[in-house]
């Protein structure tokens, strides 16, 4: 069998989907590796170490995804410059793993399903305790949630711990963090490790012993929240009157704080908005707001993509690909949650799909020329 790693053409996409050492995990079960002519550059792995670690080096892009069994791929398969798409360079009844985006862009599923590509999504990986180690949105979000705090902390001018010195106390920096998942619970953990005074929240009780066990104090607003959390431990989407009232008592904790993270997603709708424009025009000018919903809309009025907005000298960043800036480790994590993946499907060095298999089921993106989620197909046909 042949997997094959592409270079990663997506703007700013610096990871690469395998590494050398994870080459050589593969080859060990008697998989041959491709990967193409300068694909771990941005994450510092040179071709080189892939050759060294038993991998064959392509130069020819579309030649490389022509004669793969199963390509790994970070990004969603994308259009080139010169108006090509890799999803048309893949031959019929080639698998593909990656994150695929199947609830955001459906009609990426029905491309491939008529490519006659079975495709694996990252995102649709079960959350059970057997596929922890597969679990590629958990190692990514922990990574945004500690890069966000570091963006913070950069931009803002003051520091973290508190200080004494000669000339008097400077006092701790306060941080909200808002959304206590894993990248929410990242970035308690890294504000913390930094000396600041953290609180979070979330509209999830049972996240509490979690929050206060990293030293952070949990906040709790006068809300219905039994019926907050929905399948995998994600939050549920709530009503509008939920939301308004959730932005009027959060405004208070918003504006006493020097730094605001927030993290709050819903899979497959638009981000909640949180954090009204007054509460940023309330905030002490110098303070900072990264928000990691950006790319879905953000949890802040005021967000902008990949944008500093300055707001009466609040300043809101919305990264929407923070990972890629840790490309060295994000590649190191995301290739263990990949060749765990794929090693859950090989038998005797062929991959093998038990469609019985809660796993191999529910990461199925597209199967025998249609598509196999049932969420995306409602979807795409939406």
């Amino acid at each position: 069998m042949i997997v094959a790693v592409p270079k990663e053409i997506s703007a700013g996409e610096r990871r690469v989907a395998l590494v050398p050492d994870a080459v050589k995990q593969l080859k060990a079960k008697g998989v041959d590796v491709v990967v193409e002519r300068g694909a771990g550059a941005g994450a510092g792995f040179d071709d080189a170490s892939y050759e060294r670690a038993g991998a064959t080096i392509e130069g020819d892009a579309k030649a490389l995804l022509a004669r793969a069994d199963f390509v790994l791929k970070v990004q969603a398969p994308a259009e080139r410059p010169d108006g090509s798409h890799e999803v048309d360079a893949l031959r019929p009844g080639s698998m593909l793993v990656g994150f695929l985006k199947p609830l955001d862009a459906p009609e990426l599923a029905g491309r491939l399903a008529a490519a006659k590509v079975t495709a694996f999504a990252v995102e649709l990986v079960p959350r059970i305790t057997r596929a922890q180690a597969m679990d590629a949105l958990s190692s990514m979000s922990s990574l945004a949630g500690y890069r966000a705090v570091l963006l913070a902390a950069n931009a803002l001018p003051r520091i973290f711990p508190m200080l004494v010195t000669a000339a008097g106390t400077i006092a701790a920096a306060r941080v909200l963090v808002i959304g206590a998942g894993v990248a929410g619970l990242q970035a308690i953990a890294t504000a913390r490790r930094l000396g600041a005074i953290v609180e979070a929240y979330d509209t999830r009780p049972a996240v509490k012993e979690q929050v206060e066990s990293l030293g952070a104090r949990f906040v709790e607003l006068d809300l219905e929240t039994k019926d907050a959390e929905g399948a995998g431990g994600y939050a549920k989407a709530q009503s509008e009157e939920f939301y308004r009232r959730q932005r009027e008592q959060l405004a208070k904790r918003v504006v006493a704080a020097d730094v605001v993270i927030t993290t709050a997603l819903v899979p497959g709708q638009r981000a909640p908005v949180l954090i009204e424009e007054s509460a940023v025009r309330g905030m002490r000018p110098g303070s900072v707001i990264v928000d990691l919903a950006a790319e879905k809309g953000g949890n802040c009025a005021c967000t902008e993509a990949d944008r500093d907005v300055v707001v009466q000298g609040v300043h809101v960043l919305g990264p929407t690909n923070l990972p890629s800036d840790l490309s060295f480790n994000a590649s190191q994590l995301y290739a263990k949650n990949l060749v765990t993946f794929l090693l859950h499907l090989l038998r005797d060095g062929k991959v093998e799909l038990d469609l019985e298999d809660e796993i191999t089921r529910g990461a199925l993106l597209t199967h025998q020329g249609a598509i196999a989620n049932e969420a995306v197909r409602a979807r795409a046909a939406s």
